[in-house]
């Protein structure tokens, strides 16, 4: 059974519990890539430094992986992922869920390996590993108190949120009423001093607009928006706004383009056109230096069938249950067109199709999320 990214990902992950990491096949929509302009697109890509900001890793259970799902990495081009190791959102299970993923890391050391810092990306593209980047998108493991994240950088993590969707005891979230916005609160502000003073990526993709705003002027580095789309393309609450966009990116951030349905009208799936849309409109606002990949999606591609979209259902209506879900979560959670291991590509392919120069492209597969945690991976 496949695990669903993102908004569902967390509690799917509880679910199945400590053994299973993350389940992800390789079952999806077997959609083939675009025509390609030119072929060099192809060597271009090979050789590119292709950085995904949000993705969940082909990784099933304890041991060296499966076959396919070696396979899928290999495939897939990519360079180095940002991961969300949540679990369950408490200490104790997060704790865990570090230890597991280092624990497959050393067990599959010839395909993955685990970044402390930008050389090391670097040296996976050298060595044509999968970098793996431990980050966060909820709050609850931190139990409102600043002084677990030192504990959870020591463990590796170097990216992480201050809110997830709701309020939390650190700042409003993405579905916060505006009338009840707080934006950072006193210990958001604690928690974004011990960032910077650790060197922990601030990641907004599940903030306000008060508390992006607030972020942007307490914080001595930039933050980062991972996975998100843009409102001004197809209004939703996780899309972001033209004033956010351009925030982040005059403080030095990258904004990341994902996979997920909310692309797209509620009455259809998004498909690459969506994708390229949001993009490009991206790349308007910010400048080619601030957009990125962040897909939001499972690596392998998400499991169509009846058996997963049912289970996947199941996992929605406990959210909605519990007043954490986002409009329009029951569209599957990924774009026609991309659901496959090397959707990376496929973008590529279509921005070179739309004369996006390669300097362009180059920089959205991966150059720019490289200079971002180049960046706030300094210690302030």
């Amino acid at each position: 059974m496949q695990i669903i990214p993102d908004d569902a990902a967390t509690e799917l992950r509880r679910m199945i519990g400590r053994r299973t990491l993350l389940a992800s096949g390789i079952a999806g929509l077997a959609c083939p890539l675009l025509a390609r302009s030119e072929e060099s697109i192809a060597d271009r890509y090979k050789r590119s430094v292709v950085i995904d900001g949000n993705l969940v890793p082909t990784i099933t259970a304890l041991g060296p992986l499966p076959s396919d799902a070696a396979a899928a990495i290999r495939s897939s081009g990519l360079t180095a992922i940002k991961a969300d190791l949540d679990g369950a959102d408490t200490f104790d299970s997060v704790m865990e869920m570090i230890r597991d993923y280092q624990a497959v890391i050393a067990s599959n050391q010839t395909l993955l390996a685990q970044v402390h810092d930008a050389t090391d990306i670097q040296r996976c593209k050298e060595a044509g590993k999968l970098g793996i980047i431990f980050s966060f998108e909820k709050v609850g493991q931190f139990d409102g108190k600043v002084a677990n994240i030192d504990i959870f950088r020591s463990a590796g993590v170097r990216v992480m949120q201050l809110s997830y969707n709701q309020a939390s005891p650190f700042a409003s979230g993405a579905l916060t009423p505006p009338s009840a916005s707080t934006g950072l609160t006193k210990l958001g502000h604690e928690a974004v001093d011990r960032m910077n003073a650790l060197g922990v990526t601030i990641d907004l993709s599940h903030s306000d607009a008060k508390t992006t705003t607030d972020v942007l002027a307490a914080s001595r580095v930039a933050p980062i928006i991972s996975h998100a789309g843009c409102a001004a393309v197809n209004p939703h609450p996780r899309n972001k706004s033209d004033d956010v966009l351009r925030m982040v990116a005059n403080k030095g951030g990258v904004i990341g383009i994902y996979d997920l349905p909310f692309l797209a009208p509620a009455s259809r799936q998004p498909t690459v056109a969506d994708y390229i849309a949001h993009l490009r409109h991206a790349l308007k606002v910010c400048g080619e230096d601030h957009v990125g990949i962040g897909s939001d999606a499972m690596l392998a591609g998400f499991d169509t069938s009846a058996e997963n979209m049912r289970h996947y259902l199941e996992v929605v209506a406990d959210r909605k249950a519990r007043g954490i879900a986002a409009p329009g979560e029951e569209r599957p959670p990924f774009v026609v067109g991309m659901n496959t291991p090397n959707r990376a590509e496929v973008v590529a392919e279509a921005l070179a199709a739309k004369r996006v120069p390669w300097r362009v492209i180059e920089k959205v597969l991966g150059g720019n999320w490289l200079s971002a945690f180049e960046r706030s991976w300094v210690k302030t």
